[in-house]
């Protein structure tokens, strides 16, 4: 059964890898079409046709619905029906999304998150906390080591979370009673330990489905972590 999904995500953001995109021009009679650099909304389009295909249904906005010309309170209330209406709240992490010269709160992908987080009350009704799934895309040298790094030695994966927003670092890692080991001084964890999953792009777009579920099963498993709602 297909799934309401929400995306959030940097629009603009350009350091990820080039997909070879273009935009097609009107000129002297004739279209013509000039090579851009490859932003993250292209990796959302590719991701719409991935759900498309899974009979899943994405409430984001879609390329050409942009809300960036409405009033913030507008804007704030079209994004919190959005969510309302989904299950699951994907996050197209990439290298570019965090504006660190700007307030946490004064950013758009965290305030989603934190409202993904909530159960809402409407109307006598309740809505769930959705799941959150963190896709990492790669940067523009087609290497996701700008998040992950590989450990061959102790055969173990170090998330640099210290590149990505508040609320999403803080929802990783944060199992009540997790299942370590060590290795060589590195703290090893085992097992669903992150609220909020990530999974590299590549991967997840050859299993979509089996990542959307372990995400619910996640959720539904909410008591076992340390849930930061606020940002």
């Amino acid at each position: 059964m297909g799934k309401n999904i929400f995306v959030s995500y940097k629009y603009a953001d350009t350091f990820v890898n080039n997909l070879n995109k273009s935009d097609s021009v009107f000129i002297g009679g004739n279209w013509l079409s000039f090579p851009r650099s490859t932003r993250v909304r292209d990796y959302v389009d590719e991701l719409q046709v991935i759900l498309d295909d899974e009979d899943h249904i994405n409430l984001g906005e879609k390329d050409g619905e942009s809300l960036k010309n409405f009033s913030e309170g507008y804007i704030e209330s079209s994004l919190k029906n959005k969510i309302y209406r989904s299950s699951i709240t994907i996050v197209m992490i990439s290298k570019g999304m965090v504006e660190f010269f700007s307030d946490e709160k004064d950013q758009w992908i965290p305030w989603e998150i934190s409202y993904s987080l909530k159960e809402v009350v409407r109307n006598d009704r309740t809505s769930r906390m959705n799941a959150i799934l963190g896709i990492v895309l790669p940067d523009e040298n087609n290497s996701y080591e700008w998040y992950y790094t590989q450990n061959v030695e102790c055969n173990c994966t170090t998330h640099h979370t210290d590149k990505i927003f508040n609320i999403l670092s803080k929802n990783m890692f944060n199992m009540k009673n997790p299942v370590n080991s060590s290795c060589g001084g590195i703290v090893i964890h085992h097992g669903e330990f992150s609220f909020i999953k990530t999974v590299k792009w590549n991967i997840f777009k050859n299993n979509p489905n089996f990542y959307l579920n372990k995400a619910i099963e996640i959720r539904d498993n909410k008591n076992l972590y340390e849930i930061r709602k606020n940002i």
